[in-house]
């Protein structure tokens, strides 16, 4: 496992001074906005870069945030009352997907959405193997607003779709090109995988659940806490 370096003095943006992040624990070459100020100047210049609620684009939701609970791969809770936040082009287009799914008594349910940098490192030093996690060198679109962990649930039972395996699986049984599997799995995952693509998301290949937003824009890496962005923006 690599030897990961604490802190780190990152320029934010022209506007903002240099700020030193308290909370991360790993090296980035990316800008990181890791203060209420340096996150208000950024949406100040640019409202496209404020995060969302997705429980209030997306009305009845559904949701899991496991990382918020003991039920995750590291068996301890990573986050503290998490909200499921998107930036608001990629929320959007998830609205478009949750109710084309509702048509056929279907719907989405989030695993994980906008997730704190800090965490990212505590996950990179846990399995830094880049098939299943994000170097924080670069950080990761979860880190951005632009990614989203997610499957579908029948609407009538509340049950998920049989995926194949569970959320957080490393193994190659959850890579989309893993094909000995029943078809009624791989049906399913044909599924989510092309609205979400129709809507405007990439999958991974290494990870049924992840799918991040298709842009060519740059956008920061945010390490904000939950109840500090709740301060800011709500819940929901």
């Amino acid at each position: 496992m690599r030897k990961l370096c604490s802190s780190l003095i990152i320029v934010i943006a022209a506007a903002v001074p240099y700020v030193r992040c308290a909370a991360q624990s790993c090296k980035t070459k990316v800008p990181v906005i890791c203060s209420q100020a340096a996150y208000m100047d950024t949406i100040k210049r640019d409202p496209r870069k404020q995060l969302v609620p997705l429980q209030k684009v997306i009305l009845g939701l559904k949701l899991d945030l496991v990382y918020g609970t003991t039920r995750n791969f590291t068996g301890t809770v990573l986050y503290r009352e998490p909200v499921a936040y998107m930036l608001s082009e990629p929320a959007y287009a998830l609205k478009k997907v949750d109710s084309e799914l509702r048509r056929r008594g279907l719907a989405l349910k989030i695993y994980d959405a906008f997730r704190p940098f800090s965490v990212t490192c505590r996950i990179w030093q846990l399995v830094p193997d880049r098939r299943y996690a994000a170097n924080p060198a670069k950080g990761s679109n979860h880190n951005r607003g632009l990614a989203a962990d997610l499957t579908i649930v029948n609407l009538r039972t509340g049950t998920e779709l049989d995926m194949g395996t569970g959320f957080d699986n490393f193994s190659d049984t959850a890579h989309h090109a893993y094909l000995q599997l029943p078809q009624q799995v791989l049906d399913n995952r044909k599924l989510l995988k092309r609205l979400m693509w129709k809507y405007g998301f990439n999958p991974v290949p290494t990870e049924w659940w992840h799918y991040q937003w298709r842009t060519k824009e740059a956008y920061p890496v945010i390490d904000l806490d939950f109840d500090v962005l709740k301060g800011l923006i709500g819940a929901y």
